[in-house]
């Protein structure tokens, strides 16, 4: 077992035991950022769905500071008061070394890996003018290097499974946002880690198609450490007891349909998930054109890009603009 991963009862490789219900059922599951909100509620949900979950935490403040094994381990014990299998791992998957000790906790605790959900991450807000190139650094890497690299060492166990003729039945879900789409105001960082993560899923999903692994995201709204302070007034949770459309517990079923194999044939989507609703994402999509069949002039090509601005679609806002 990694040094990185907490402690606790688990079949051990190659035992597979019998089925629990529901879709999920003798999967193993991954899930980074996993101590804490969204997270969270998808290792509870996972694990209510049969599956056995390796709960990745660093237990970091909402900055990225610090570290702490609680997080982690304390989903893993509500899991396990509820009767599920799940073991805690508290190491950065923003490194190397804490990605690769994430697989290896999962295949020698239960000795395969069936889904890697990648939810990692931190907040840094700065206008671009006050934003500071640490910030950025520090944003970037936890988003989008965090979920990189646990795909990348994912990825090539399952190669090596295919290889060896053993195709795996693999899916990723990725995790990107509404400020990834369309923007976000002094979110700059933020922005543009969700957004490079959503070229990232595209990606994934062409090159290991091959090897049997489905690669999507999802592009969440729902109430967390991240979120509760910036959209505090349309994040609260209802007073009078109706229902609480900012939960995360709301996004959840979604990212386990995702990861199970009742989703076969889904793969290089994107989804927002918001309360009780789901939206297909439908991404960059070729608009009106025009050819000349030579090289424009620029202010010629000025007076056709006007033109052709009129019959386009409005972008989405962004949020938080004016």
């Amino acid at each position: 077992m990694s040094a990185d991963s907490g402690p606790g009862p688990g079949p051990g490789p190659g035992l597979d035991p019998e089925p629990g219900p529901g879709i999920c059922a003798r999967r193993v599951v991954i899930v980074t950022g996993g101590g804490r909100g969204l997270g969270r509620a998808h290792a509870r949900a996972y694990a209510a769905e049969g599956a056995r979950v390796v709960v990745n935490d660093l237990g970091a403040g909402l900055d990225g500071s610090g570290a702490s094994g609680d997080p982690a381990q304390g989903v893993v014990e509500e899991i396990r008061a509820a009767g599920g299998e799940a073991i805690a791992h508290y190491g950065d998957i923003a490194t190397p070394d804490g990605a690769a000790s994430l697989v290896t906790t999962a295949l020698e605790t239960y000795g395969r890996l069936d889904t890697l959900v990648n939810n990692a991450g931190f907040l840094r807000d700065r206008m671009l003018v006050n934003l500071d190139e640490d910030d950025w650094d520090a944003v970037v890497r936890v988003h989008l290097k965090g979920h990189f690299l646990p795909l990348k060492h994912a990825a090539a166990h399952w190669r090596t499974e295919c290889k060896a003729g053993r195709e795996p039945r693999a899916c990723v879900v990725n995790t990107s946002s509404g400020a990834g789409l369309s923007g976000s105001v002094g979110q700059g960082n933020y922005s543009a880690a969700k957004a490079a993560i959503l070229g990232l899923t595209l990606v994934a999903s062409a090159e290991l198609a091959a090897y049997g692994v489905r690669v999507n995201a999802i592009a969440p709204a729902a109430r967390t450490r991240m979120t509760e302070r910036t959209f505090a007034d349309t994040m609260a949770a209802p007073v009078d007891g109706g229902f609480d459309a900012m939960a995360p517990e709301n996004v959840s079923p979604l990212v386990v349909w995702l990861g199970s194999e009742a989703s076969a044939g889904v793969t290089g989507r994107v989804f927002e998930a918001e309360a009780g609703r789901i939206t297909v994402m439908e991404g960059w999509r070729p608009g009106p054109s025009a050819d000349k069949g030579a090289r424009w002039g620029a202010a010629e090509a000025g007076e056709a890009a006007l033109k052709l601005l009129s019959r386009a679609e409005p972008p989405q806002p962004v949020y938080g603009a004016r």
